[in-house]
C-alpha cells in the first residue's frame, strides 16, 4: 500500500514540476490518491488526462460561447442602426 502511495504521488510531483498540471489539479488528486481512489498509476494518469480533456472542452466551449454573443451583439447593433 505504501509503495502505491509513493509511487502516485511522485508521479503527481513530476507532473507538477514539468508544468503538465496546476497546482489545484494536483492537490484534488493528490487527496484522492490519498483516499484510495486510484489502483495504480495507470489509473491515475487516465484520470490525469480525461480531467485535462474536460477542462480544455469547458474551455472552448466558453471560448464559442463569447463568440456568439459578439457575433449577436453586433448583429443587433446593425439592426437597430436600420
Amino acid at each position: 500500500w505504501m509503495r502505491r502511495q509513493r509511487v502516485l504521488r511522485r508521479l503527481l510531483r513530476k507532473y507538477r514540476q514539468q508544468k503538465k498540471i496546476d497546482k489545484h489539479i494536483y492537490h484534488y488528486f493528490y487527496r484522492h490518491a490519498k483516499g484510495n481512489a486510484y489502483k495504480n498509476k495507470r489509473v491515475l494518469v487516465e484520470a490525469i488526462h480525461k480531467m485535462k480533456a474536460e477542462k480544455m472542452k469547458a474551455k472552448a466551449l466558453a471560448e464559442q460561447q463569447e463568440a456568439r454573443k459578439e457575433k449577436a451583439k453586433l448583429q443587433k447593433a446593425k439592426k437597430a442602426q436600420k
